[in-house]
């Protein structure tokens, strides 16, 4: 049987019908600040290091500006002009040790900075990420079905190193420029302020206009990478379906596609060279024409006796100090626009609440006898005008097998949701043992079930970790009987590294009949009193079927078991065949009291033996 993925690629949109994209982060954003009050409360588990950090930070600020006044001393002493020569030395040996001192100290405080702030970013991303994964592994199935898995990925990945980069980094040039700023306005004021007055007359303006270019670099960078990403998810998309373009043919339109989304982002790398290649020499020219200033009104002072040469070189470097941190708190309101943009969207992920409700004292159910029931059920999904099931009563007592047949559509998959309690009913009740399943414990509910699914997800571990999770402390021979109990255990130790063999993405390494029977093996392992099969044999060879429904006559045995059925052919031994249609039950009885009343059941029966009976072409 085939199996048929649609593909994006199959269905062609209007560019105006497309969904937009979502801006990078902190593009044209506005600053939020409770996001990142409670990014920093992430960090008092680390208040020591982070303390140290800041400490550190502080004292190597300080010990900067302490460098131009050093300078100022060594050429003062170097170009005294009433010194003796001995004293000159002296004074030069003197400012030339102290110079280094200062350079090797300030080394040991930055060691200190990088270190202890790097690790609270570290330590802050690796809390986050495992909070936010915790988190959102725990939500209810209906929270992924309305969202996108890149998404959240994003949100974990992507989002995260956005804060790591703000804790890590953002804190330390907030206080290092912060000092800088401040401290080397003071000593310019003290050294000489008409000089002062004219710097600060010439230097702002450079600085806004490096902002403003830097602006428009980032929004023209970011559109870039915008187009880049959407050309790599077309790429993405048609690599993950390439079965698909290949059957088809599709080769030129995924070519085209990808051609079009790279020809998009090369445009936009034009604007940014663009902008880059005027931007450089812009600010280039007014930062020296600032400077120039300075030193001109600088020079004069100098030749009119007013001030030495010592000060003169101290105060050009307290003025790039300066002109430099006010250009570095440009970049960093840029950056904590991105950590507050990135850590409300985690903190949106952490807010999420389930949707299902928990008891808050839920039953006990003790020894489970495997009594399954619907009664009167309904179930509409939300954004939806007509019920998926109306009014549906069904009944599996304790050790039968019961199957759900219909056609497509019926809410057959929607009643296993229900029984797992992946969503709750909106009318009517799902029981177990005669207890409404709002008043158990999710957690407990589900270790008295097991599911086997149409289509197996095996992750990409080995066939052992695949195995455990049904019982991650199930031991190699529990594991052995399970596998051999699904007709497992022989295929498993003819692979290269038998149990420990990984799987690959989704199980790709295995045939769907092996896939299938780990799917079983897993099942029995788990011990399940209610067993819920949504049917695993409908796209398998006649070899694999066999084999797998061996294991699946095994696994049944002694419980109770709800097969939801797309070949009746395998459900005629039931003990009841509730027939679904449109939502609702239409009928229910055994094969043969269904197949003498006739009806829907006998049709869907007989259509599919005439289809199997049919000759295959050629």
């Amino acid at each position: 049987m085939v199996t048929v993925r649609v593909y994006p690629w199959l269905v062609v949109f209007p560019r105006s019908g497309r969904a937009p994209r979502a801006r990078p982060h902190g593009a044209g954003r506005a600053l939020d600040v409770a996001a990142l009050r409670r990014l920093a409360a992430l960090t008092r588990p680390h208040a020591g290091w982070l303390g140290l950090g800041v400490l550190s930070v502080a004292v190597a600020g300080v010990i900067g500006l302490a460098f131009p006044l050093v300078v100022r001393q060594l050429l003062d002493a170097a170009f005294a002009p009433d010194a003796a020569p001995a004293a000159a030395r002296r004074a030069l040996d003197g400012a030339m040790v102290l110079l280094v001192v200062l350079v090797v100290v300030q080394a040991g405080f930055n060691f200190l900075r990088t270190y202890c702030l790097g690790r609270v970013g570290e330590a802050v991303v690796a809390d986050l990420r495992k909070r936010a994964f915790g988190h959102l592994i725990g939500l209810d199935v209906p929270f992924f079905t309305s969202r996108k898995t890149g998404e959240l990925v994003s949100r974990l990945t992507a989002d995260v190193a956005t804060v790591q980069a703000a804790v890590s980094q953002a804190v330390a040039q907030l206080v290092n420029q912060g000092i800088t700023l401040l401290g080397g306005l003071a000593l310019l004021f003290v050294l000489e302020p008409r000089l002062t007055l004219v710097m600060l007359a010439v230097v702002p303006p450079v600085v806004v206009a490096g902002a403003v270019f830097g602006r428009g670099l980032r929004r023209v960078s970011a559109e870039f990478q915008d187009r880049l990403a959407a050309a790599s998810a077309d790429a993405e998309e048609a690599i993950g379906g390439v079965r698909v373009v290949k059957a088809f043919g599709a080769e030129e339109v995924e070519r085209r596609r990808y051609a079009t989304g790279v020809d998009a982002a090369y445009a936009a790398a034009l604007r940014r060279v663009r902008l880059r290649a005027l931007f450089v020499p812009a600010v280039l020219l007014c930062a020296f024409a600032g400077l120039g200033v300075v030193l001109w009104y600088g020079g004069r002072l100098a030749l009119a006796g007013q001030l030495s040469s010592g000060d003169l070189v101290a105060f050009l470097l307290l003025t790039m100090f300066v002109a430099g941190s006010l250009g570095t708190f440009t970049g960093l309101w840029a950056q904590l626009q991105e950590a507050s943009g990135a850590s409300k969207r985690v903190f949106e992920l952490l807010d999420a609440r389930p949707e299902l409700p928990v008891d808050p004292e839920p039953v006990r159910l003790g020894v489970v006898r495997g009594a399954v029931a619907l009664e009167d059920v309904s179930f509409t999904y939300p954004g939806r005008d007509a019920p998926a099931l109306d009014g549906v009563s069904l009944v599996a007592e304790p050790g039968s097998v019961v199957a759900v047949v219909g056609p497509s559509g019926a809410g057959k998959s929607t009643l296993l949701s229900l029984l797992l309690r992946f969503v709750d009913p909106t009318a009517g009740r799902v029981t177990l043992d005669g207890v409404d399943l709002r008043r158990l414990d999710p957690a407990e509910l589900r270790s008295h079930l097991a599911y086997v699914p149409q289509e197996t997800f095996l992750f990409s571990g080995s066939v052992a970790d695949n195995l455990r999770l049904a019982r991650p402390d199930a031991t190699d021979a529990e594991l052995r009987a399970a596998a051999a109990a699904a007709d497992a255990h022989g295929f498993i130790t003819e692979l290269p590294q038998g149990y420990d063999t990984p799987v690959g993405e989704r199980g790709v390494r295995l045939s769907g009949g092996q896939r299938q029977r780990l799917a079983i093996a897993r099942a029995v392992l788990r011990d399940p009193r209610v067993l819920l099969l949504d049917e695993a044999t409908s796209s398998l060879d006649g070899e694999s079927e066999a084999a797998v429904q061996r294991a699946l006559a095994r696994l049944m045995a002694g419980r109770t078991t709800v097969v939801v059925a797309h070949r009746l052919a395998t459900v005629v031994n039931a003990d009841r065949i509730y027939v679904l249609h449109a939502g609702r039950v239409v009928d229910a009885g055994t094969h043969a009291e269904l197949m003498a009343r006739g009806g829907l059941y006998r049709d869907l029966f007989a259509s599919q033996a005439l289809a199997q009976a049919r000759p295959t072409p050629g």
